[in-house]
């Protein structure tokens, strides 16, 4: 009988596993002030489910969802076609592999005038934590 050879990373100079599942790691999101990108907005199939937050999505409210953007701050989403511009507050992430920056809920979708569309090149200008309306009280 022939001899039966050993399975593993014998012999590659690895001593971890090929199918190792691999620690989740955090996104990585930044706080530049001015981003140019892709925006998309939400499918209605994400209507009343939970959001990154912890919020009910609602195709009615401001909000968006970035992966490089950070959490429950607030954005100003301006399309470079027409100028229009829209604030809203950036409350969800979108897949790992969406390369897009910024995906929008069909009203602010429809006051940037790009729905029918379905993309618009955008420049996204993060403006902070607090509400753009609070900024202007102090």
């Amino acid at each position: 009988m022939g001899m039966l050879k050993a399975q593993g990373t014998a012999g590659t100079g690895s001593s971890t596993p090929k199918h190792s599942k691999s620690k989740k790691t955090k996104r990585a999101t930044s706080n530049e002030k001015i981003h140019y990108g892709t925006a998309s907005f939400y499918a209605n199939k994400f209507e009343g489910r939970k959001t990154s937050t912890g919020e009910i999505f609602s195709q009615k409210k401001m909000t968006g969802a970035s992966n490089i953007l950070p959490l429950n701050h607030w954005v100003r989403v301006t399309n470079t076609r027409n100028n229009l511009s829209v604030i809203l507050r950036i409350n969800d992430r979108m897949h790992k592999n969406n390369k897009r920056l910024i995906d929008l809920s069909k009203s602010a979708a429809r006051k940037l005038k790009y729905t029918g569309y379905g993309l618009a090149h955008v420049k996204v200008e993060l403006l902070g934590k607090k509400h753009p309306g609070e900024l202007a009280q102090y």
